[in-house]
């Protein structure tokens, strides 16, 4: 009897390591933010109203918030950096920065400005083995994600996952650090790529309601291409792939998709039935601030019943913004603006760059097209370095600026 006591404590415990992921309990499906026709609804039943930010730039980074031009992609960034101060530094410098941009006090900030939800933008190679930021085997995709996961279930926020930058590229410029063209569209591989990240993502976080939603990826196909009615015709279609790959693992969660030519072009989409927990995601830059200016959003959005979210707006004055937000609240379209923080303004906090920081600038700029020229350009290790830390200092939080007024054009709050 005795041994037979022993065995089931054995298989207990067996049992109990094989569940080694905190988000794999089983979650009450009614603890998810649900849909009912335009409105999200929340656990508790009340209306859900998206108002908050993006973490643009800690898992994609975008040249013009280090103040680049020309290195203006992930790619191109990180290739400026390895020509100006080696890969290994690169790397040192790329986990220094992942450790310090975003960390529980970026996102208790955000809560304390009435913020309910982030969008987190992410690179799928931080799901793969491929070089990136500083890693090339055991990417930090999960730990970095599960990180703001349990900063916003501490704050009371919730987060929507963007697949910012897809397999082959879906935008075709700098916004998906591609080469250049929308490839995701005619690769049978970067779709089925596209897809596995998406079941792993939706399998690990399947019962967990912190997370409001995934979106599949950022707006997708640019409008510099010949063929790009041809292209728009394939977007529903690539969109079913990953939905379908989600759902054999999840299904809890919203799938938000975003329209075409920089999420503004809804046309594309045929079929607003082939999944229950489906919500639509435009992005505005400009223009009048007033409903004319989201009328076809609307238009669809009326059309399809299902809500309408403005996942990325700003870089504008703080009267255009302050109304802009007034139009979006009166047609029921929550936002998140982008992004939270950048160098100098127009974010939630600016970052101001450190001494030296237009060494980097230079040479960000100056020509590097052949060994020569990277050579007669490099400067000096010790400084550059230095700035480049310095740079990372700067941008911890209690380091940079309270963007007060751009904050409270929002109708959000800085104390």
């Amino acid at each position: 009897m005795k041994h037979k006591f022993i065995l089931a404590a054995l298989i207990v415990i067996l049992l109990g390591s094989c569940n080694t992921n905190p988000q794999a309990e089983q979650t009450s499906s009614a603890q998810f933010v649900t849909i009912n026709g335009h409105d999200l609804i929340a656990p508790d039943g009340s209306k859900l109203f998206i108002k908050g930010t993006n973490l643009g730039n800690w898992l994609n980074p975008e040249g013009y918030m280090f103040k680049f031009g020309k290195a203006n992609s992930a790619r191109f960034i990180n290739d400026m950096f390895c020509e100006m101060v080696g890969p290994d530094f690169t790397a040192d410098f790329w986990r220094a920065f992942k450790d310090n941009y975003i960390t529980r006090e970026d996102v208790a900030f955000i809560r304390r400005t009435g913020s309910n939800t982030i969008r987190l933008p992410f690179h799928y190679k931080s799901f793969t083995d491929e070089d990136y930021m500083g890693l090339t085997v055991n990417q930090d995709g999960f730990a970095r994600v599960d990180s703001v996961v349990k900063w916003c279930r501490e704050e009371g926020l919730y987060l929507i996952l963007d697949m910012h930058d897809a397999p082959g590229g879906q935008t075709g410029d700098n916004i998906d650090d591609s080469y250049g063209y929308p490839w995701l569209f005619e690769s049978e591989t970067s779709q089925a790529l596209y897809a596995d990240i998406w079941k792993r993502i939706a399998d690990y976080y399947k019962n967990e309601p912190v997370i409001l939603g995934y979106e599949l990826f950022n707006e997708p196909i640019a409008p510099y291409f010949e063929n790009m009615e041809e292209l728009n015709g394939k977007l529903e279609a690539v969109y079913k792939i990953g939905v379908a790959a989600i759902r054999e693992v999840d299904q809890n969660h919203i799938i938000l998709l975003g329209g075409s030519q920089w999420n503004s072009n809804f046309k594309p989409f045929k079929d607003s039935t082939f999944d229950d927990k489906i919500m639509y995601t435009c992005h505005r830059y400009g223009g009048e601030p007033t409903k004319e200016a989201i009328t076809s959003f609307i238009a669809f959005r009326d059309s399809v019943n299902l809500p309408m979210y403005m996942g990325e707006i700003g870089h504008n004055s703080n009267e255009w913004m302050a109304k802009f937000c007034q139009t979006m609240e009166e047609n029921n379209i929550g936002w998140t603006f982008w992004p939270y923080k950048k160098a100098d303004g127009s974010s939630f906090l600016g970052i101001t760059p450190p001494e030296n920081w237009n060494i980097i600038m230079q040479f960000a700029e100056a020509p590097r097209g052949t060994y020569k020229e990277i050579r007669d350009a490099r400067p000096n290790q010790q400084i550059a370095r230095k700035a480049m830390m310095d740079f990372v200092e700067a941008s911890k939080f209690k380091n940079c600026v309270i963007q007060k007024d751009y904050i409270e054009a929002l109708g959000l709050k800085t104390n």
